[in-house]
């Protein structure tokens, strides 16, 4: 009798319905998964080509203390750059080229000149020139020949509050009357 009072307290078909159930539970959780796991390494792949290191160089470079710069023209070759003094006024201009990105010379003038720019009087000692195609450009930049579409561009420059240095935004480029006076 204990075997069929046993066999009365089972359901008819507790095995079967609990089992499909598990089995798409399961079926259901490793779809999951894999969607989950293939999604991640999509994002990590993605990720791998975002470098972690920009080798870039600065745009705002410390460039030295203003008195430290003799009156006329200093040509920074790391950075391809002319810093102008006059006193206690400045101003940076380019040395690439807006032909091709060569580095132009710069060339003493015979006799100073005195340029009427947007701004106040400009007094330039040179002229600059390419020496890859020929484009020559005046004291203040502006291409008078070659084949240069453009003017070189001139810089924002400022002071550091901290030390004093002057600092030259090689992304910030300004009008040709953007003279810096230092105090």
């Amino acid at each position: 009798m204990s075997n069929s009072h046993d066999a009365a307290a089972l359901p008819a078909e507790p095995v079967t319905w609990i089992g499909s159930n598990r089995r798409e539970f399961l079926q259901k959780l490793g779809t999951g998964a894999g969607i989950l796991a293939i999604g991640y390494q999509g994002a990590a792949s993605l990720r791998s080509l975002v470098p972690n290191v920009s080798y870039d160089a600065p745009t705002t470079v410390k460039v030295g203390i203003p008195m430290d710069f003799p009156d006329g023209l200093k040509f920074l070759p790391d950075l391809r750059v002319f810093v102008f003094r006059e006193g206690k006024v400045f101003h940076a201009i380019s040395a690439v080229c807006t032909h091709l990105g060569c580095t132009v010379r710069a060339e003493a003038l015979p006799q100073p000149e005195t340029l009427m720019v947007e701004g106040p009087p400009l007094h330039v000692t040179h002229r600059f020139q390419c020496p890859c195609h020929g484009s020559r450009y005046t004291g203040d930049g502006n291409n008078v020949a070659g084949p240069a579409p453009k003017p070189l561009a001139w810089y924002r420059l400022s002071v550091a509050p901290d030390d004093g240095q002057l600092v030259v935004d090689l992304a910030d480029e300004v009008d040709h009357d953007f003279p810096l006076t230092v105090a």
